[in-house]
């Protein structure tokens, strides 16, 4: 599931859309003490008040926001006789709404083997029809985009917190007198959910029963016992795993420092890579040959295919590991470069990475950024200085 499969999904998800229909909400209370379900019930969704709609609305989109490999991971069910593909395929294709919730709560009992809470924890479940409309084959085509659709049932599950109601003191309009606000039910966090999944994914038109959506609700922090043992997946790379190996690879295959043009030339080439592969809607991998041919083609010698084999052999001990191309580059449309020094810390996109030299004069290190226009600090514009001719000068004296 690509990042446009997921944004169009949750694109669709709104109220009194016909083109994604949200069935029933099931939710499940659990106690953080005796991690035992409270209570648990299912309801028609459209049974709810339009205002507990948007909530919950709002939670689910909020668990499939961010990035691939950051805070969404597209993750494939291991090779068991007993998973929980199996829990959710049966749940997906249940005709009542008591077989839904007895597997859905077999699941909860999945979650909760393993996993304490630090406090009161809501686990829902919403269940539905996502519909998109079959593009037209011919020009001529006058028929509505809505009268063919390929339609696929799919389960949204979501784990929130609950939190202690805030202490407030209230004024009362009718006995014109403060009151302290004295609330004991505690709140549902709704705006930040922990973790949960969509099943099953979908890849263009089609659903993939082989693999599930899982979200986290921070960037990087997995739950690994709701992957491993819970959802029965594989085990999730993330983006930051990528770069980390990358880097270490050719650190390990490098013998110098990089200079800005040869890691520049080396993003760009990566970037070449990813787009070609885009084109033909595939997700573009790097294995050892591969890093091999883009350090080649950045400049960097005495560099052979056996050397790669060795580092990635090193860094994850399997010379047969596939690097995601595009996690292993700066995102190219943000600033997403951290330059470090001891003065300074400076962010620049990618394409600004050939203004940037690092460069050794009179014994001492400097930082040399090529500019456009006068530089601005705190409001003010700054002169130019002839820092190089001034120090020659200075030498020849």
């Amino acid at each position: 599931m690509n990042k446009k499969d997921i944004a169009n999904f949750r694109k669709q998800l709104k109220i009194n859309n016909d083109l994604l229909r949200i069935k029933e909400l099931y939710y499940v209370y659990v106690m953080k003490e005796s991690k035992e379900v409270y209570h648990h019930q299912s309801v028609p969704f459209e049974m709810l008040e339009k205002e507990q709609q948007e909530l919950f609305i709002a939670n689910y989109k909020k668990l499939l926001s961010g990035h691939i490999d950051e805070k969404l991971f597209a993750l494939k069910f291991k090779r068991e006789e007993e998973n929980s593909q199996q829990l959710l395929h049966q749940g997906l294709n249940s005709k009542t709404t008591e077989e839904w919730t007895e597997y859905m709560l077999e699941l909860v009992e999945k979650i909760l083997a393993g996993k304490q809470f630090e406090m009161d924890t809501v686990i829902t479940f919403i269940r539905g029809d996502y519909m998109k409309p079959v593009k037209p084959t011919s020009e001529e085509y006058e028929e509505s985009d809505r009268d063919q659709v390929y339609s696929n049932s799919f389960i949204l599950c979501s784990i929130n917190k609950t939190q202690e109601p805030k202490k407030e003191l209230l004024f009362d309009y009718i006995e014109k007198e403060f009151k302290y606000n004295i609330i004991v039910d505690p709140i549902i966090n709704l705006k930040a959910p922990l973790s949960g999944f969509l099943y099953p994914c979908f890849m263009d038109n089609a659903a993939d029963v082989n693999h599930v959506l899982y979200g986290t609700g921070k960037k990087y922090e997995l739950d690994y016992h709701f992957i491993e043992e819970v959802l029965n997946v594989e085990e999730a790379t993330t983006a930051e795993d990528d770069k980390i190996v990358f880097e270490e690879v050719v650190k390990h295959v490098t013998d110098d420092p990089l200079n800005t043009t040869t890691l520049s030339s080396m993003y760009e080439e990566i970037y070449r890579v990813v787009e070609e592969n885009e084109e033909e809607e595939q997700e573009a991998r790097l294995d050892y040959r591969d890093v091999e041919k883009v350090l080649k083609n950045s400049g960097i010698t005495n560099i052979d295919v056996e050397a790669v084999e060795t580092a990635f052999k090193t860094v994850v001990d399997d010379s047969r590991y596939e690097l995601k191309a595009s996690n292993v580059v700066p995102k190219a449309t943000s600033k997403s470069i951290k330059i470090k020094t001891k003065v300074a810390d400076l962010s620049i996109s990618p394409q600004e990475l050939n203004h940037v030299r690092q460069v050794e004069f009179g014994g001492k290190l400097y930082l040399m950024i090529e500019l456009e226009e006068n530089t601005t600090i705190e409001g003010f514009e700054m002169a130019p200085e002839s820092l190089f001719r001034k120090g020659e000068n200075e030498l020849d004296h």
